[in-house]
């Protein structure tokens, strides 16, 4: 294989490039083919994002899927083709081994809206990509929540069950069974990929019936049971794989002269090569992640995903504590530009992405309401002590706002340190009164002591002040016994929070701030490493303390009574640590919990359009966890649970201390909506729901009443090899062309519904009386005069058996079978064009 040739027919404009197994060659695959994988062969695909909000920085991700039926030569020639090309793309491209229906995240994000697993190897993949074929009989077994994939299955009632969706596709004809036990979002999501097929393989020239309830759909059950009998079996449901996770990881335990296997449970394999590692280690990464799949009893089809150093995925690493891009000691210019220039508050409302990395929506000068919860019950707090907490309260903060000409509400939900479990419940209780109130336009953003964003510091001008103890009456703050020390940190108002510490001198740190409070004064400390801004924030915090006389001291001019108040003299560090800004792409989970415990399910390069109406979604920015409610998801109730839980089970030991804001659809902040290349506040103003994309569909289908019509009024033909009573075969769905494409051309109803989807439907002209015409009546007649009932262009199908036999030499089946070519040429020339 020519190296230089491969190169060649790699676009480096095109996403994405697939290439399939061909006779022990790799041959680039069209691109209206992508989404269908043949079992009997193996593919390569290469994924380069273009956005220039790419989550790498490398030169993409390189699959090697492997179908279930591929024989050894075929895989041998893919992973050949796989290493060349690799070489050719350097260092920076990620590899991925995909096995059949166990493929990654990361693989299933390029095929939207899923995968159809298709029986057959190269001429069925051929053949497939050269026609586009209405001469189809198969049944589709359509899995997957955020993932859906499509497996082509025995044509058979024995596949269904009660808890699956199922295709039968007929060609002409797409019905849509859903199990009694399938849920609404599943439903959905099966229906856009039942219409991406319709519109992908059919040209949009195919009919959709959806069957909700066998009773109510008995036109579309007539045809299912033509095709695969009477009876049906109930089988099991699919059982739910759950990520198992591995203890917290340090990143020093790389060296860049090694090659590294992370076992994440089973779950996934992992194999990081250092930039220093040999070119034999390198390519034997493969074959070592499989020995040790053996090794360790895995299933063959575990997934294995080989990084490099310097091009390592976010979820790599987020099995860290912590990640940093610069082990190396170099400082890459411009990584931190937008967090060490000073912000331009004026632009967050029009640059979102930059709302979302300050975690600000705004500069926080909105309306502000603040409640204590005193007795389980909401009580509010004077403006006056507005900002002033307590440790032992949970309060509640309203903050309201306007964008865009729309009034928008945050509601932060604050806890202490030293609150009860009843507090706390009642503190969420409260909060969903609020949320009624203001009919659920309110974002809720739990909050902990100690780790309030940006933002909320804001609403208060940098003058947060956490005492410790519980709040008076109506929120009033404890009184002030003396000593009490308060450590200040920030330097702006959107970073700065005082809070109460120990009163004594090891509390104290050389580049912080301190107010010490005694009975005839209030020390202000100054440490010897703190800068002028933080001088500044801490004079402005200086008037949440009235009463006492304020003086200044400096760090080694402390006055005796400073010490004395302290309890002596006592050593101190001289600074401390800032923690790390990771710089960790963010990541978004689908959640569910099908058996009481959550699954999640990442969306790779997110967008919008991945946000559905029936989800819960996770977006995890490092410093803040989001949880996304869609207008019709179940269980919003437990989604901050499953926030904390998330938290609790991370494999990088992640803070349960981490900020968990709550997001209704059609209310997001620019804090979400920034980490998302782009956003339509509008997306959503008239989306149908599934039920209204099916309901409003009810009229009539030229290809399904033609079918019926074939059910009713014919007996079908047997098949072949099965002598048994049961499924029968229909005739190749070929004709009433004319019929269907009227209802194209007149294009979407005047309310905008698609008029190919329905549940059930009557027919669209009369049906012939039962049994067959006779030939004189059919042929050679014109085609603006057929009998009633007769579809014009399909006039030799009401011939009977024996007539059609004797006229054209062959039964219907064989004549069906033909290519359409040659039934217009028999058709021509014995008088029934």
């Amino acid at each position: 294989m020519d190296t230089n040739q491969d190169v060649a027919a790699i676009d480096s404009h095109r996403a994405l490039q697939i290439w399939i197994t061909e006779n022990l060659k790799m041959l680039p695959l069209p691109e209206r083919a992508h989404g269908n994988f043949f079992e009997e062969c193996c593919y390569v695909i290469l994924h380069v994002p273009q956005s220039p909000k790419a989550p790498r920085g490398g030169s993409g991700d390189l699959h090697y899927w492997i179908g279930k039926e591929a024989s050894a030569e075929s895989q041998g020639a893919a992973v050949t083709f796989l290493q060349r090309l690799r070489e050719a793309l350097g260092d920076g491209t990620v590899l991925h081994r995909e096995s059949q229906g166990h493929e990654s995240d990361c693989f299933h994000s390029y095929f939207r809206p899923g995968v159809i697993y298709r029986k057959g190897g190269q001429a069925s993949a051929l053949k497939h990509v050269e026609t586009n074929m209405y001469n189809v009989q198969r049944l589709l077994h359509i899995r997957g929540r955020k993932h859906v994939s499509a497996t082509e299955v025995a044509l058979s009632w024995n596949s269904f069950n009660k808890g699956g969706i199922f295709l039968l596709d007929l060609g002409k004809v797409l019905i849509q069974w859903n199990g009694p036990k399938t849920c609404i979002s599943e439903k959905s999501r099966a229906l856009t990929l039942t219409c991406s097929l319709r519109d992908r393989e059919r040209g949009g020239r195919a009919q959709i019936g959806v069957v909700d309830d066998e009773k109510k759909a008995t036109d579309l059950m007539h045809i299912m049971e033509a095709v695969l009998g009477c009876s049906v079996c109930e089988k099991g449901t699919d059982l739910v794989v759950q990520e198992l996770a591995t203890r917290p990881l340090t990143q020093d335990l790389l060296q860049e002269e090694g090659c590294y296997l992370l076992d994440q449970g089973g779950f996934k394999i992992y194999m990081w090569q250092g930039r220093k590692s040999s070119p034999q280690d390198k390519k034997a990464a493969f074959n070592r992640a499989v020995g040790f799949i053996q090794a360790k009893g895995y299933p063959n089809y575990t997934n294995v995903e080989v990084v490099n150093e310097g091009a390592e995925s976010t979820a790599f690493q987020q099995l860290f504590q912590m990640w940093s891009e610069e082990r190396d000691g170099k400082k890459h210019k411009g990584k931190n530009k937008l967090m060490q220039a000073k912000p331009d508050m004026g632009k967050l409302h029009t640059q979102p992405e930059l709302a979302a990395q300050l975690r600000m929506v705004d500069d926080g000068s909105g309306k502000v309401e603040v409640w204590c919860i005193q007795d389980l019950q909401r009580q509010p707090v004077d403006p006056r002590h507005h900002g002033q907490l307590c440790s032992g309260n949970c309060y509640l903060a309203l903050y309201t706002y306007q964008k865009l000409g729309r009034v928008r509400y945050i509601l932060y939900l604050w806890q202490g340190h030293q609150t009860t479990i009843e507090d706390t419940k009642a503190l969420n209780l409260n909060a969903e009164e609020l949320d009624l109130m203001y009919q659920g336009a309110l974002v809720q953003e739990h909050v902990t002591m100690g780790r309030e964003p940006p933002h909320f510091l804001a609403i208060f001008q940098g003058q947060l002040v956490v005492f410790q103890g519980c709040a008076g009456n109506r929120g009033k703050r404890p009184p002030t016994s003396s000593p009490r020390l308060f450590h200040v940190q920030g330097t702006d108002s959107h970073n700065t929070r005082t809070m109460e510490v120990q009163a004594r001198a090891s509390s104290l740190i050389s580049s912080d701030i301190f107010f010490l409070v005694t009975a005839g004064v209030c020390y202000l400390w100054f440490g010897k490493s703190c800068s002028g801004d933080q001088r500044e924030r801490a004079r402005v915090v200086a008037a949440v303390f009235p009463g006492n006389d304020m003086e200044t001291v400096l760090e080694g001019q402390e006055p005796p009574h400073f010490w004395e108040a302290l309890g002596g003299r006592a050593p101190y560090p001289s600074n401390k640590r800032l923690p790390e800004v990771s710089g960790i792409q963010p990541r978004l989970f689908e959640c569910s919990s099908p058996s009481g415990c959550l699954v999640l399910t990442e969306v790779v390069f997110f967008g919008q359009e991945d946000l559905d109406k029936y989800d819960v979604m996770l977006l995890d920015t490092c410093q803040e966890i989001f949880l996304w409610l869609g207008e019709a998801a179940g269980g919003w109730k437990e989604a901050v649970a499953w926030g904390h839980e998330y938290l609790r089970t991370h494999p990088a030991g992640r803070s349960l201390d981490t900020p968990i804001a709550l997001v209704k659809q059609g209310y997001e902040p620019a804090t979400f909506t920034g980490w998302f290349a782009s956003w339509d506040p509008y997306k959503w103003t008239n989306n149908q729901s599934y039920e209204e994309v099916v309901e409003g569909s009810l009229r009539p289908g030229a290809a399904i009443s033609e079918i019926t019509a074939e059910v009713h009024n014919f007996q079908l033909t047997r098949r072949p090899s099965d002598n048994k009573a049961g499924p029968l075969t229909l005739p190749a769905s070929r004709g009433s062309q004319d019929c269907l494409e009227k209802d194209l051309e007149l294009g979407p109803s005047a309310d905008g519904k698609d008029p190919s989807i329905s549940r059930s439907t009557g027919s669209c002209c009369s049906s012939v009386a039962n049994g067959s015409l006779p030939r004189e009546r059919l042929m050679h007649q014109a085609v603006e005069d057929p009998p009633q009932g007769v579809d014009p262009a399909r006039k030799e199908f009401y011939l009977s058996d024996s007539d059609f036999q004797d006229i054209f030499g062959k039964s219907k089946e064989e004549f069906y079978s033909m290519a359409k070519w040659k039934q217009q040429q028999e058709k021509k020339k014995l008088g029934f064009f």
